[in-house]
């Protein structure tokens, strides 16, 4: 089976916690200002390359994202076991230090991870007694409901995958978001134990011709590629210090 893949090596952070995200504020400091260390866009220089990552994910998923406008992969390296970077990928409840939880609010309904809402600024109704913005309605922002989730690796692969994956819906995407894991890729130049993505697909508010205009297309690709790097360098290097933290307690 095709693999889905990046183009570049990760180089090693720093083996402490990122900084705990306080407020808005700086949420819009760690994740939309700040520069990540270790790019995790997955670039499509043609076409033809865009399509055979779609191939990919219909293989991996069993999803046709080819209909999508927007086409997002991150990807990043993580020098953890995948059963462990995957059960701290379970573990997603819009904690500060990776997600922008002040921003985009994170809410397990009933605490499931299977349905999950996000909610700007953490606003569960429209301000000032408005019913949406200029006729779009954006409470919830995001609205996420498991298709699958794939805790243990399927016994015909070879490559030790786990993955979450959601149908999504709500104020602004209409289509689909996953979190996969899967050990590495030698030919593809994967050194890491772990390979994570992240994968977006979606056409705005469910129409092509919103989806291609450059001004939505560009600001999303702007603010949502910068979040989602430095949501996977933030993850990495929480996963990696944890886990350090773990080793050593291990040694008394």
């Amino acid at each position: 089976m095709k693999e889905i893949t990046g183009h570049h090596r990760n180089r090693e952070l720093s083996p402490v916690p990122p900084n705990r995200s306080q407020n808005w504020l700086t949420d819009v400091r760690y994740f939309i200002l700040h520069k990540p260390e270790i790019p995790t866009l997955v670039r499509f220089d043609s076409d033809e390359e865009r399509e055979n990552y779609s191939q990919r994910i219909m293989q991996r998923l069993g999803l046709n994202v080819q209909r999508y406008v927007i086409l997002n992969i991150h990807q990043i390296g993580i020098n953890l076991p995948v059963k462990y970077v995957f059960e701290e990928l379970l573990n997603w409840d819009g904690d500060a230090t990776c997600w922008p939880n002040h921003l985009a609010e994170v809410n397990r309904i009933d605490g499931r991870l299977d349905a999950i809402h996000l909610y700007p600024f953490g606003w569960r109704r429209y301000p000032f007694g408005c019913d949406g913005f200029l006729g779009l309605h954006y409470i919830p922002l995001f609205d996420l409901n498991a298709r699958r989730i794939q805790k243990t690796p399927d016994p015909d692969e070879m490559d030790n995958a786990r993955y979450l994956l959601y149908d999504c819906s709500g104020g602004y995407p209409i289509g689909i978001f996953a979190m996969y894991a899967r050990s590495p890729i030698a030919s593809q130049g994967e050194v890491e134990t772990s390979q994570v993505f992240l994968v977006v697909g979606f056409n705005f508010y469910g129409r092509e011709d919103l989806s291609k205009k450059r001004l939505i297309h560009g600001l999303w690709e702007a603010i949502h590629n910068r979040v989602t790097s430095n949501v996977m360098n933030r993850f990495k290097q929480l996963c990696e210090w944890r886990f350090q933290q773990i080793q050593e307690k291990g040694k008394f």
